[in-house]
C-alpha cells in the first residue's frame, strides 16, 4: 500500500481508535509519528481523546495534550461534553494496572476529572442533568451512563453524578486507610512505651547520687538522644495516625489532604524505629564493650536489619503515595514524539 492508502486505511478502519481504547500506546504513537496529520483530522481526534480518557490511559494522554491540535479541538462544545461524559462514568476500564488499592485509584480518578475539567468551559460546572443507564453492546453485563440536560432541581452536575458513581469505591479507599493508619498506630504506641520507660531506665544503673555510671561514654550520649528521637518520632507519628482515623474521608480528602498525612506518617514511623534501634544499640554496646570490645560490630549490623526490612517493604507504597500526590503523571509535561 502506498502512502495516502495507508493513511485512508488508518482513517476509516478505526484501528488506531480500538489500540488507543485497549491501551496500546506503542501502536498509536508509531502511527501518530508517521502520519502526524491524522491529528489533523477533527472527527478520528476527537474520537482519540474520548477513548483515551475513557480508559484512562495517562501516556497516550500525556502524549495527545502534548500535540499542539488537542487544545484547538477542545474548544468545540459537543467534544467538551464527551470528555466530560467519559470521565465521570465509572468503568471496569477505569482500573488502570499501574494503581495498586483503593486509594490511589479514587485519587487518580479525581486527578482526571481536575484535568478534564480544567479543559472544558466554566459553564459546563453549572449544567445539571437526568441521570439513566443503558446496555452496553461489547458488554452486556455494564450499562453505560446517559446524561440528558435538564432544567429540573433534582438535576446533577457533573460532579455529583462523579462522586454518585464512585461511592462503593470511596467506602473502600476509606477502609484501606481506617485500617493501615490502626496498624502502624499500634506500633508507634508500643514504641513510645518502649523509648518512655528507656529514658527513665538507663543502662548500667545509676550512683547513689541518682546520676548514670555511664553518663561519662560516648555511647550513652548516643543512646539518650536516639531514645529521646525516638519517644518525640513516635508521639508525632501516633497523633498523625489519629488524624487519620479521625477524618471525615469525604471524597476531596483523597486528592492531598489524607495521602500527605499518611506520607507524614510513614516517615515519622520510619525515623522512630530507626532511632529506638539506634538506643538499644548503643544501651547493649555501653553494657558489653567493657568485656567484648568488638560486639558493636555485629550489633549494628543486627540492629540495621528490621530498619533495611521496613523500608524495603514500605518503600514501593512510599513512593508511589509519595508520586501520585506531589508530582502526578497526568500533571507531567511530555515532549511530543518526533
Amino acid at each position: 500500500m502506498d502512502i495516502p492508502k495507508i493513511r485512508e486505511f488508518l482513517l476509516t478502519s478505526n484501528i488506531v481508535i480500538d489500540a488507543a481504547s485497549r491501551g496500546i500506546s506503542d501502536f498509536v504513537q508509531l502511527c501518530l509519528m508517521f502520519f502526524p496529520e491524522l491529528m489533523w483530522e477533527k472527527n478520528f481526534t476527537k474520537e482519540l481523546i474520548k477513548e483515551v480518557v475513557k480508559g484512562r490511559h495517562v501516556e497516550l494522554f500525556r502524549r495527545l495534550s502534548a500535540h499542539n491540535t488537542t487544545p484547538y479541538l477542545t474548544d468545540d462544545e459537543l467534544t467538551r461534553r464527551s470528555l466530560m461524559e467519559a470521565v465521570v462514568e465509572w468503568s471496569p476500564r477505569c482500573v488502570s494496572a499501574d494503581v495498586s488499592g483503593a486509594a490511589f485509584l479514587i485519587q487518580r480518578e479525581l486527578q482526571w476529572f481536575k484535568v478534564v475539567e480544567d479543559m472544558s468551559d466554566p459553564s459546563l460546572k453549572r449544567l445539571k442533568f437526568k441521570v439513566s443507564k443503558e446496555e452496553d453492546g461489547s458488554d452486556p453485563s455494564f450499562k453505560s451512563l446517559k446524561l440528558e440536560e435538564t432544567k429540573e432541581r433534582r438535576g446533577k452536575t457533573y460532579w455529583e453524578v462523579f462522586v454518585e458513581q464512585r461511592q462503593d469505591l470511596l467506602k473502600e479507599a476509606g477502609q484501606w486507610m481506617k485500617d493501615t493508619s490502626s496498624s502502624c498506630s499500634l506500633i508507634s504506641t508500643l514504641i513510645i512505651t518502649v523509648a518512655f520507660a528507656a529514658a527513665f531506665t538507663a543502662p548500667g544503673g545509676n550512683d547513689d547520687d541518682g546520676i548514670p555510671i555511664f553518663l561519662k561514654k560516648s555511647s550513652f550520649i548516643v543512646f539518650a538522644i536516639a531514645d529521646a528521637l525516638a519517644l518525640f518520632s513516635s508521639v508525632t507519628a501516633t497523633l498523625m495516625f489519629l488524624a487519620i482515623l479521625t477524618s471525615r474521608y469525604a471524597i476531596e480528602d483523597f486528592v492531598h489532604s489524607l495521602p500527605r498525612k499518611m506520607i507524614l506518617d510513614l516517615t515519622f514511623l520510619f525515623l522512630s524505629l530507626a532511632f529506638m534501634m539506634v538506643a538499644f544499640g548503643s544501651a547493649l554496646t555501653m553494657v558489653l564493650n567493657q568485656r567484648l570490645e568488638w560486639i558493636y560490630i555485629p550489633i549494628t549490623l543486627f540492629a540495621a536489619i528490621p530498619i533495611i526490612l521496613f523500608a524495603l517493604l514500605q518503600l514501593p507504597l512510599y513512593v508511589e503515595m509519595f508520586e501520585s500526590t506531589g508530582w502526578p503523571p497526568l500533571y507531567r509535561p511530555i515532549k511530543i514524539w518526533k
